[in-house]
């Protein structure tokens, strides 16, 4: 009987749904779990989310297995039919370019990289890039009759909660205020004034965010209104962003995915775009919790350039890793991170617990501290784009992952990460100001990821990065953990003077013994920063500081971090409140 391509085809899209309907059905739970203050159970299900891809992806696998042939399965010819047959199920779909990405996932469970092709599955999108508005309405509109606190109390009541607003009249105020601080004196007086609003509220952590943006008849803003629920208090606006930068810095490849409906996900990935046009449409994909989607945008933006540019691999900037090598495309922002084969002897991990260090960070809530990684499986490029010192490093450090194959070489496995100035070198040429402002930051870093249940391990300041937008990120993830696994202790008093001046210290030491007062000699060579930092952050030195910090976690209580600008707040964001 031949095969029928057609019902293979059908099978994987039924799978597409499942996957669609468990996905939405987390991310409807938002709203009751924001307004019931359940605050772990938001971070449970943001991993829950996380996993269930693979988990339905595994489950499609099997029942492909256990419906059809396995022979005709892997026979990669049947696979143009397939996709042909898929390519008219999806056709009508609102979401076909997930549904793309999803059959890629499919026969990729099955076949070898090398077989990859546009014949065999979606390399390219087949989407239409511009298409005709879906009948399913994005955007509520708001149009000002010349009174701003009409303007804003309208929009706090279309967007109400089933738990009460604090005070309606106070926020209202609030939202004025922020227009008037925001909008020229021209755009506050415009009767015409209107401010569009994403349909269905985004939520991340503990809290809520109103997405959208201010029309005048001449200019356009974005309108982002975060909103947070004080436990026995009631909903409150937090501030309103009206900045692009700051709105940009809410969507940062550092934060959790946002939980947000989004029926039409293209048209709601162009309207987001618009407001932050500096993103790439990968980021955006990715910070609303389609990281699969996200992974081939990248991939289609990788090959794009490479086709279109000629700029070859180098080795990245920074002091060599003793775990990770690290290159990068000096025009394509994005470095390539790949295991080596050897660790250094100080290193006493293997390859498994460093591959799922970076899986937990994936799962993990990461306060806007660490980089979101993509991780990739056989990489195949030419040989020629490769810098000749570039190829012979690699080659020398990881033979097992980077692999020569005549003119193209194959890696193996890598993750992807956004390319960031490494603070040990930013800190080369910054100014006295510009120094000042990284290393309070750097210690806010550490501060949060601490409170997030986050201890680096090795903080030391070249495996932190600083972004365009100048805060500190942490990206070597091969000696994190959670801190509540850490033994913070002080270093114990010596009997006599001889024990100090030895060169083994006179105490005993565990394998997650940390002691804090070694902290400023081990991260600050220079004499100055490390003065400077003991003035910002002199608590991190003190063990006591972390034990507080661990019961206070272990007691189930919630980090407060804002990734915005909060009024009354000096900075753009407090060094992490544990509530």
């Amino acid at each position: 009987m031949p095969l029928n391509h057609t019902r293979i085809a059908q099978h994987i899209l039924v799978g597409f749904d499942v996957y669609r309907a468990r996905f939405q059905e987390i991310t409807r739970g938002a709203r009751s779990r924001f307004e019931q203050a359940r605050w772990v159970d938001i971070q449970d299900a943001s991993t829950a989310r996380i996993n269930m891809y693979e988990e339905c992806v595994k489950e499609t696998a099997r029942s492909l297995n256990g419906q059809f042939e396995l022979t005709d399965i892997m026979d990669v010819g049947n696979w143009p039919h397939i996709r042909n047959a898929y390519i008219k199920l999806i056709d009508p779909r609102l979401d076909g370019e997930l549904a793309e990405t999803w059959y890629n996932s499919i026969f990729c469970r099955f076949h070898r990289h090398e077989l990859i092709s546009d014949r065999t599955m979606f390399v390219h999108t087949t989407r239409p890039k511009t298409r005709p508005p879906s009948r399913i309405p994005l955007t509520r509109g708001f149009i000002s009759e010349g009174s701003l606190e009409d303007l804003a109390r309208h929009i706090l009541e279309e967007y109400s909660f089933d738990t009460p607003w604090h005070d309606l009249d106070s926020d209202c105020a609030k939202i004025v205020a922020y227009l008037k601080q925001g909008l020229p004196d021209w755009a506050q007086l415009d009767r015409g004034l209107t401010v569009e609003i994403i349909q269905d509220v985004f939520y991340r952590n503990k809290g809520a965010y109103l997405v959208g943006r201010l029309l005048s008849q001449e200019e356009q803003w974005p309108f982002v209104l975060p909103l947070v629920h004080r436990e026995h208090e009631g909903i409150s606006v937090d501030t309103l962003i009206t900045d692009e930068a700051e709105v940009s810095i809410i969507f940062s490849f550092t934060r959790s995915y946002f939980m947000v409906n989004a029926p039409v996900p293209c048209e709601m990935i162009s309207f987001i775009k618009r407001l932050i046009p500096g993103k790439h449409i990968a980021e955006l994909y990715t910070a609303i919790g389609f990281y699969k989607q996200g992974k081939s945008e990248f991939y289609r933006s990788l090959i794009e350039h490479l086709a279109r540019k000629e700029d070859r691999f180098v080795m990245a900037p920074g002091v060599r890793g003793m775990v990770m090598s690290v290159f990068t495309l000096p025009g394509f922002n994005t470095v390539f991170k790949i295991i080596k084969d050897r660790f250094a002897p100080s290193k006493n991990i293997d390859r498994a617990t460093v591959i799922e260090k970076y899986r937990l960070v994936k799962r993990h809530d990461r306060v806007g501290r660490m980089a979101d990684t993509q991780e990739f499986s056989d990489f195949r490029f030419p040989r020629d784009r490769f810098d000749p010192e570039c190829l012979a490093e690699l080659l020398e450090v990881a033979a097992q992952t980077v692999i020569e194959e005549g003119d193209v070489i194959l890696i193996r496995h890598c993750w992807t990460e956004r390319r960031m100035i490494p603070l040990n070198i930013y800190l080369e040429t910054a100014s006295e100001t510009q120094t000042r402002e990284v290393l309070m930051d750097y210690g806010k870093s550490i501060k949060q990821l601490a409170a997030a249940n986050i201890f680096p391990g090795d903080m030391l300041l070249k495996n932190f990065g600083v972004t365009r937008h100048g805060r500190v990120v942490f990206y070597d993830y091969d000696e994190i953990s959670y801190l509540t696994e850490v033994n913070f202790r002080h270093i114990p008093e010596a009997m006599y003077p001889e024990q100090e001046m030895a060169s083994e210290p006179w105490y005993s030491v565990g394998p997650n013994d940390v002691f804090p007062e070694e902290f400023p000699v081990f991260l600050f060579a220079d004499i100055n920063h490390r003065k400077l930092f003991a003035s910002m952050h002199g608590d991190l030195y003190d063990a006591d500081y972390w034990k507080t910090l661990q019961e206070k976690i272990r007691a189930g209580q919630i980090i407060d971090v804002y990734p915005y600008k909060r009024p009354g707040i000096e900075t753009a964001e407090g060094a992490g409140n544990v509530s």
